[in-house]
């Protein structure tokens, strides 16, 4: 299933006298309020005994929410000019925004229930500028679903002195990937049901505290007697119950979250993502502030050979759902997606062997290594397939170092000063600490092609990037003193992108200098010193 939306407009004329929201928003601003608050209007009127303070508390809530919509409608105005976006709102505090329109880096759509139900969609236009909470771009609530999508293409086309060549007349967006039902198996190894089920547990209890419902008596019941029964039994009954939950907690979020999704690249060079079952959200990201991609691999979610990615974006910040590119899916699709949205599916990604700089660090085996015949350079698909160089021994000592020390420490601690049994439950949990630090070890690695910077790093949730190298603006040499005695240094490329650097970890100091003169020539090259 996926969302229906109208066509996008070839071209869009600029907005430039002045306009109200739609009319409509009257009713679904305080309808989309109202149903966040069920929940309460229930307790304070089908549980309140009749007590009239709480109907009148209701009623007053009702007003106050219909009046808020109604002055906002009445103060917003908004207008869109071939230099900049700008609305003015408030009545008590009036405000003026405009966004300068070579600013937009994202267009997000989203239309909640009650837009949904009356055709109308909200319009937040993001700029990627984050120096306070909430002031990143503005948000047109609500305009109606063909108009949002004209908007969408007229933000994201930088201002023209003419409209679009005739040549691009007829244009149909191109699927690049879709909602597979097959999906749904990746749900229960996030753990989001687990988080939504512990919130929505929270809300219940501290509710029913409130209006006082008696809903503790029979589950301190229903504990006393789990407790009651074998230890062989609680155990589970408790796992059983914790597995169930969590599975079906984390289908329900995943098929609320991204249901309908859809990724296309739109004739206005745009990659949208499309997702989502009461809510609708459409992300338009213009192509030309795509800098890499981002594979997420939580341990859970690549124990099952799954994944998910991110868009690395000029002005965007890696937090948030704006860089979403593909939820949690087979890591082959991740990888397919990754080479699509690079504008790489199926063709050659070579290393870039500078053979005066980069052979020391091109390891046998690697993308960019000649054949033991002396054949020519192998390839691969994605930049994200590339094989990655392993970093120095040291660099797991490290890792391994960090990982069981502080445990044994603790152990010894917890052996002088606390009862016998609490440091052998320590000590019973290095070699799951020794495995974790290898893993971390086995998750470094680093690569570089004609293209693109590779580095992978993490054990918990592992993340591979594929940055441009024509993105990076900037490197930074950093060494702890325990780097310095290992012969390690951590490389970072800076970048105006994604969360701004991306690192290189534990590299040996040689390699990693001379990966960052060859992936940008020149840039780093005056602070080295040269062999004669």
């Amino acid at each position: 299933m996926t969302t229906d939306l109208p066509a996008a407009p070839e071209y869009a004329e600029p907005v430039v006298d002045w306009h109200r929201l739609d009319v409509r928003m009257l009713i679904v601003r305080p309808l989309n309020e109202l149903i966040g608050l069920v929940p309460l209007f229930v307790g304070l009127l089908v549980l309140g005994r009749g007590e009239t303070w709480r109907i009148l508390v209701s009623a007053g809530v009702i007003a106050a929410i219909v009046l808020f919509g109604l002055l906002r409608w009445i103060t917003t105005r908004y207008r869109i000019t071939t230099e900049q976006v700008e609305m003015h709102t408030g009545l008590l505090v009036r405000k003026r925004l405009a966004v300068p329109r070579d600013r937009i880096r994202t267009v997000d759509l989203t239309a909640k229930l009650g837009h949904r139900l009356f055709g109308l969609s909200a319009i937040r236009v993001g700029t990627g500028q984050r120096d306070q909470p909430g002031e990143d771009g503005l948000t047109l609530d609500a305009v109606s679903s063909a108009e949002a999508e004209r908007l969408r293409v007229l933000l994201l086309t930088i201002a023209k002195a003419e409209a679009p060549a005739v040549a691009d007349e007829g244009r149909a967006g191109v699927v690049l990937s879709e909602w597979d039902n097959r999906w749904l198996r990746y749900a229960p190894l996030t753990l989001s049901g687990l988080v939504a089920a512990g919130a929505l547990f929270g809300f219940v209890m501290n509710f029913a505290r409130e209006l006082d419902i008696e809903v503790f008596e029979p589950m301190s019941e229903a504990a006393r007697w789990v407790v009651a029964q074998p230890l062989g039994l609680t155990v589970a009954v408790f796992a059983g119950v914790v597995l169930l939950v969590a599975t079906l907690g984390s289908v329900l979020v995943y098929v609320v979250q991204f249901w309908g999704y859809r990724l296309t690249r739109e004739p206005d060079d745009t990659v949208r993502v499309r997702r989502g079952l009461l809510t609708t959200r459409s992300v338009s990201v213009a192509e030309q502030r795509l800098r890499g991609v981002e594979l997420v691999e939580p341990l859970l979610l690549r124990a099952g050979r799954g994944a998910h990615a991110k868009t690395v974006t000029t002005g965007l910040g890696r937090k948030g759902e704006s860089n979403l590119l593909l939820p949690p899916a087979p890591v082959a699709e991740a990888h397919r997606v990754s080479a699509e949205v690079l504008r790489q599916p199926d063709v050659v990604d070579r290393v870039a062997v500078d053979r005066t700089t980069a052979d020391d660090w091109a390891t046998p085996g690697s993308v960019g290594d000649r054949t033991a015949d002396g054949g020519a350079d192998q390839v691969v698909e994605s930049p994200t397939r590339t094989p990655l160089r392993r970093h120095p021994v040291a660099a797991l000592r490290r890792r391994m170092v960090r990982a069981v020390v502080p445990l044994l420490v603790l152990a010894a601690g917890l052996a002088w000063f606390a009862p016998s049994w609490t440091w052998q439950v320590v000590l019973a949990l290095v070699p799951f600490s020794a495995a974790l630090g290898w893993d971390r070890y086995r998750s470094l690695g680093h690569a570089l092609t004609d293209r693109h910077l590779l580095a992978r790093a993490g054990s918990a949730v592992r993340e591979t990037v594929a940055l441009q190298r024509t993105g990076i603006i900037g490197w930074r040499i950093s060494r702890s003193f325990f780097q310095r005695r290992a012969g390690l240094v951590t490389i970072t490329a800076t970048t105006a992108a994604g969360n701004g650097a991306y690192h290189v970890i534990d590299v040996a100091e040689a390699d990693g200098l001379a990966l960052a003169d060859a992936a940008v020539p020149d840039l780093l090259r005056p602070f080295l010193e040269l062999p004669d």
